[in-house]
């Protein structure tokens, strides 16, 4: 049975385009030209990957994924920004997308790779790798942040929003590629996920505070994490973490602060 994609989105043109694209690699792609008619489509036709604009006529995209939510939808959901500007990736965040793609920069081939990659489907190119996922050091000259996150979009929006506010950040994806990244990047605090491939994110802090080097020892290190039982933190405090944020209580903005709070910045 073929992958069925459904695209929500207004624009007859760009609907229709991404639908041929999918169709012509194998899956079985529909489209609805607003929000009202894209989730009676999800009700009847059960789509395994939505696409879903946010600016639509009868019911917007936030509304469509404030509707899901409410029914615990398991589908992933992958909004069309127009902006990608930092307070709406934060709010479709919320609201239960898992990525996301900027309407003016959109090439269907890259978009199907996307597609391809959450839904584990073997693509026939590898999808391109950017600086968020752990490869490129971005130098602005500000104070060093590594971030150590697997999750693809909440990497993302953070990376974008350090870089904006001025830090040098680095990315790593799992625990073993961020006690390299330590050692070589001489970071001036961590942000750490705790459930990451390979080492988990309490043994990392294990091994920062156990190091041998003071500096890497006593690095601050922010905890970032969907675990919120008061034993995980209490264990992640004990272990040595400077600060613990949970994911779905967080704004970047927030994360900003709270690392400048840290390092004494204003």
């Amino acid at each position: 049975m073929k992958t069925k994609i459904l695209i929500i989105e207004d624009e007859d043109v760009l609907a229709s385009v991404l639908a041929a694209k999918f169709k012509l690699e194998g899956f079985d792609a529909s489209t609805a030209a607003n929000g009202e008619d894209g989730l009676n489509k999800i009700e009847t036709w059960q789509p395994d990957l939505i696409l879903l604009d946010i600016i639509m006529p009868k019911m917007n995209g936030y509304e469509v994924l404030e509707n899901l939510q409410k029914k615990d939808n398991k589908i992933p959901i992958i909004v069309i920004s127009n902006s990608g500007q930092d307070i709406e990736l934060e709010k479709i965040k919320k609201l239960g997308a898992i990525d996301y793609i900027i309407k003016t920069q959109i090439e269907p081939g890259a978009v199907v790779q996307k597609v391809n990659k959450l839904l584990n489907i073997s693509a026939s190119k590898p999808a391109n790798k950017t600086s968020t996922g752990g490869q490129v050091q971005i130098n602005s000259g500000g104070a060093k942040v590594l971030l150590v996150e697997d999750d693809t979009f909440l990497r993302d929006i953070c990376f974008k929003k350090l870089i904006k506010e001025g830090f040098n950040v680095e990315a790593a994806v799992d625990g073993e590629e961020a006690l390299k990244k330590v050692e070589s990047f001489m970071p001036e605090i961590i942000l750490l996920d705790i459930i990451l491939p390979s080492i988990d994110g309490f043994e990392v802090l294990k091994k920062i505070r156990a190091h041998k080097n003071k500096i890497i020892k006593n690095v601050p290190v922010i905890m970032l994490t969907n675990l919120g039982q008061e034993e995980d933190v209490k264990k992640a405090m004990s272990l040595g973490a400077s600060d613990y944020l949970i994911k779905a209580h967080f704004t970047t903005e927030e994360i900003v602060k709270k690392i400048k709070n840290k390092l004494g910045m204003k």
